[in-house]
Formats: C-alpha cells, structure tokens, sequence
C-alpha cells in the first residue's frame, strides 16, 4: 500500500539513491541545494507567493517516489496560461505509487484553479526542464535530466502525451569543426567571469539572457534575486578560462556560461556533504577534463551578425588549450533550427532525447 507524505524534505532527497541502480545515471544536486530549493524563505520563486507543495510516496516506510508541483505566476502571466508545473518526479517502476504522486499534484492544480499540468520543470523552464525519453544509459553532464526508460511509459499511463521535444549534445572540442564557425568581428572583446568580477559579470550575464531569450517559448525574465539563487555558489567551481561576457564599445552584449561537470563529484560524494568532501573536491579540480555549456545568449539587436558561433568558437579554442576532452551542451529545442544547424556543423552528436509531459485537467 502506498502513503503519500507531504513536505518531507529528507525523504525528498532520499528518494533517488532509494530508487535507481547507479546504472541509470541520476545525479542529485547537493543536498543542501535541494534543501534551498523546497524553502520558501530561501527560493525566491517560492517567495514571492507562487503556491508550491511536493511529495514522497512511500511503500512500507520505503520512499519510492517524488513529486513537486507549483504553479509559477509570472509564466502564467507572459504566456497567458492556466499551468501547474511539476517537477522532480522520480518513480519507482510502480504505477500505484506513480499515479499516488501525480494524482497529488493534479489535485493542487484543479485547487489552485489550473486547466492543465505540465514537467518536468525543476523548478521553472528556466531551470532544468523534461523528461528523458532516449539516450538512456549515455553519460550525461551537470544540469541535465536522467531517468530511467520506466517514466515516460508511466506518465503516459496516467493521461499524459509528449510536447516540446528537445535533445542534449557532447562535443570533443578536438575533433570540434570550429573552421566551420567564424571568429567574433573586430570591436567585440571577452570579458572573463572571475572570482573577483562575478557578482558583476553574473548581473551583465542575467541582463544578456533577458533579452536575448525574451521570444523564447515559456522564458520569464529572471529577477536579480531569482537568478543569484540559482546561479549559488558558481564562483566557487568556475574555471574562468570558459565563461565570458562578450561586449561591445563597453555594452555587454553576449554571455557564454560554462563550468567544469560536477557530476564525477556529486557522484562520489553522493551529493552529501562529510568528511571525505574536501579530498573529493580536490581531486575533481585536478583531474577535471569535461565541461558543460549553462547556457548562451546574445542581445536581439546583434542577432544575425555571427556572434552566437563566435563564442562558441572561441569555447571551443580554450577548450582545447586547456585539455578538456568533452563538453556538453544543455537541452537545444526542435524549435530551434539555427542552433540545431549549428551543433551539426561543428560535429556535436547527439547525447540524449527529451520531453516535456502535459494533461488537460477536467
């Protein structure tokens, strides 16, 4: 028999290393991360009075699954919708415990006046975003979604269908077709984020992807608030030969955000805090050899002018000054032909395929 419990963070963390065999790949973030992001008094989103509330399901006191639901105002608002998102749902290959969780959250929806629900969102489409749905087994890098092959199947069963298709990407930067892209024109320089210029580089780099992704489907402008939380304690794992601010006649016009993968780390650790944690870290700071594109962005006026392959050729040249041997790239959406183009040409393959799940609420 199952039991839902509510608002047990422990149980929330707990609840993958309970459930997958380490062969699926699921890396959690730290679990003081995870403790930051269910706090209302901590998450910026969950402050400003977005009505939130997540879930374990339980079987004989084990957690075999998860679930988050929250209905995010200031999307509804921009995209004129009626939307409850969930996200963080792990499962079991246990459909009464699957349908225990989403039924949980569908109710909060239909209470908090939604007409559908949709994820994975963790926590917004700003954040990281689907379900995986092929791919499965293939190494993934730091803020990308795993799961196991059981979890599309199991949404599908309880009346949810697949939209928004999108894939992630590796790269080796030295086999990288970067003839292929052309440098930035004369005028534009890079701007290094370092320690000491972070808190103002990470303020030009928020106002970059405002405006950059404003179009974007489902993008809401992040407040400064929102995007320190999220950007945490970044300056901590950054390399600063890899993320950069692009500028123009002193105007900051294009961001590159990427960081070492943490995940040999997280994994080693198993995303805990204790006293091995400073050897772990260490070693994962000499031996890092695979990075991870956040994200990029360029203002919209300076669109078309070749600045997007610029970055990333220059990336991808540092890259391999530096020895790094894989990068990945975050989540690029069907919709998004240009850059899809542009993984080709450089010759990225293709690492894992996802969805996101939604269902039309009675």
């Amino acid at each position: 028999m199952i039991a839902l419990r509510q608002g047990d963070v422990a149980a929330f963390f707990d609840t993958p290393f309970a459930i997958y065999d380490r062969s699926v790949g699921y890396v959690s973030p730290m679990r003081g991360d995870v403790r930051s992001m269910l706090d209302p008094a901590r998450n910026p989103l969950l402050a400003s009075g977005n009505p939130f509330a997540f879930w374990t399901a339980h079987r004989d006191g084990v957690p075999v699954g998860r679930i988050v639901a929250v209905r995010h105002g200031e999307s509804n608002a921009r995209h004129g919708t009626r939307r409850m998102q969930f996200g963080f749902f792990d499962v079991a290959d246990d459909a009464e415990a699957a349908t225990a969780l989403l039924g949980a959250a569908e109710g909060f929806a239909r209470t908090h006046g939604c007409d559908e629900i949709a994820g994975n969102f963790n926590l917004t489409a700003m954040q990281q975003a689907g379900v995986m749905t092929d791919g499965f087994g293939a190494r993934a890098f730091t803020d990308m979604i795993v799961n196991p092959p059981h979890l599309p199947r199991l949404l599908e069963a309880n009346g949810y269908a697949r939209f928004f298709p999108m894939t992630t990407f590796s790269l080796d930067p030295a086999t990288a077709q970067d003839a292929q892209l052309r440098a930035v024109p004369d005028g534009y320089d890079f701007q290094p984020i370092t320690r000491s210029a972070f808190p103002q580089r990470m303020e030009q780099a928020r106002i970059v992807l405002n405006d950059g992704f404003a179009d974007n489907p489902m993008f809401v402008p992040l407040t400064r608030e929102e995007f320190e939380f999220q950007a945490g304690e970044m300056s901590a794992i950054l390399d600063p030969r890899l993320s950069s601010i692009l500028t123009h006649a002193g105007r900051p016009v294009g961001v590159i955000v990427c960081i070492p993968d943490l995940n040999g780390f997280l994994s080693a650790t198993r995303s805990r805090i204790g006293l091995a944690t400073p050897f772990h870290f260490l070693r994962h700071r000499l031996m890092r050899r695979r990075a991870v594109i956040i994200f990029y962005s360029v203002v919209q006026d300076q669109h078309g002018r070749g600045l997007m392959g610029g970055m990333l050729k220059h990336l991808i040249g540092t890259l391999r000054d530096a020895r790094y041997r894989e990068l990945g790239i975050t989540w690029i959406a069907d919709a998004n032909a240009a850059s899809l183009r542009q993984m080709e040409r450089i010759g990225a393959r293709p690492l894992h395929r996802l969805h996101l799940f939604r269902k039309a609420l009675a």
